[in-house]
């Protein structure tokens, strides 16, 4: 099969269909972290390209429900006497241009999504997305085989859902599930550095494995 893997710097999903002898490219705006086929630019110059599927993972900075705060108007202070340019890190948007940022993305997204291949599936966290079009299902790390937590919306066109292959079983804390990248309160580990993102972003080993044998047949 002919696979792209859009907006992936990290070559995860690319080397799992690799890996099983497709012909699988990775595209971003940045270089891939592994050597590999891999397109540095936008990926709807490739759109226009013959692919049997497409897994695309869109930005989702202003497609999550986190800071949600920053897309209210400017004046809108969340502790007293404290204003956005006080709380936010130099060039983030925030207000009016936020909100658009925001719609820039999901007009991206939705480009992606009707794109001309006949097997597509757009990956994001629950956020804007899934508040307008219900995803296909939500996944797990944990259900994977990865010792983690971050649920993840799947839109599917043309493939199955995908199947659970081995439940990671949580902690129990006060009651509550969690699992190795959650602290006891539920927060995520990692500590607030120029890379958490990166981090953050790259598909885990399993989930990336599970896409490549079940929908690379």
């Amino acid at each position: 099969m002919k696979v792209l893997v859009a907006c992936e710097f990290s070559g995860v999903v690319r080397d799992a269909f690799r890996s099983r002898g497709h012909d699988a490219m990775s595209c971003d705006l940045i270089p891939s972290e592994r050597p590999g086929p891999h397109y540095q630019g936008d990926v709807r110059d490739l759109l226009g390209y013959e692919w049997d599927l497409m897994i695309a993972h869109p930005d989702c900075t202003y497609l999550t429900n986190s800071a949600e705060w920053a897309f209210k108007n400017p004046d809108f202070n969340r502790y007293p006497g404290v204003g956005y340019h006080q709380r936010l890190k130099p060039g983030t948007l925030f207000g009016a241009e936020r909100r658009k940022a925001r719609e820039d993305a999901l007009l991206f997204l939705n480009e992606l999504w009707s794109a001309a291949i006949d097997r597509i599936c757009v990956e994001n966290p629950i956020g804007s997305v899934s508040a307008r079009m219900k995803p296909s299902q939500i996944i797990q790390p944990w259900m994977f085989g990865e010792d983690a937590s971050k649920a993840t919306c799947l839109w599917l066109k043309g493939l199955p859902l995908l199947r659970p292959t081995v439940l990671v079983a949580p902690r129990i804390v006060n009651g509550l599930k969690r699992w190795g990248n959650q602290t006891n309160n539920g927060q995520n580990r990692l500590p607030p550095t120029e890379d958490r993102w990166k981090i953050r972003s790259r598909t885990y080993q399993g989930i990336a494995d599970a896409m490549a044998e079940q929908w690379g047949g």
